[in-house]
């Protein structure tokens, strides 16, 4: 039995007849300018996951950043293992001993997949303690540190050349 319509009139499909879900390309250019989602939930106390619509400007700084040294880390790496240094992560030594373009495309796509999902969960918290956000700016540090340490070596190598 269906349920009652008002005062006994039958209101019959009141639903635009279009199907909105068929225009993906108009959606996502429509939504990449008009965003809904700036919020991480509809309500205070849902703390399921939500992807949003609307990310800080700021985190497209960090990741941008993190994109781009692990691009010189690849490029440091390449040009110390040619002046005699050693691999030590042994799945990155084993791409590199196929070749250095499977190791760079391999770095690169990981890098990327990696800093794409910390932005998506950007605004939920790791392990329930410490904001996603944040983890970023910690690789974001972790990555200077790594490019300083094989600037050193890359200067130490050079040093011990000349002598």
């Amino acid at each position: 039995m269906n349920s009652p319509s008002r005062a006994g009139v039958d209101c019959g499909e009141r639903r635009n007849r279009t199907e909105r879900r068929q225009r993906r390309i108009w959606s996502v250019c429509y939504g990449s300018f008009n965003p809904r989602r700036r919020g991480s939930s509809r309500r205070a106390d849902d703390h399921r996951f939500h992807s949003l619509d609307w990310y800080s400007a700021h985190l497209l700084i960090v990741a941008v950043g993190i994109s781009l040294l692990s691009m010189a880390d690849a490029f440091l790496t390449l040009t110390l293992l040619n002046g005699g240094a050693e691999e030590m992560n042994p799945i990155m030594a084993a791409l590199l001993y196929h070749s250095a373009t499977a190791f760079t495309v391999f770095k690169m796509a990981s890098t990327g997949i990696c800093v794409l999902a910390l932005v998506v969960l950007s605004r939920h918290r790791f392990m329930r303690v410490i904001r996603v956000e944040i983890v970023m700016y910690a690789v974001l540090g972790t990555y200077m540190s790594l490019i300083g340490y094989e600037l050193w070596l890359l200067k130490q190598s050079m040093d011990v050349t000349i002598l």
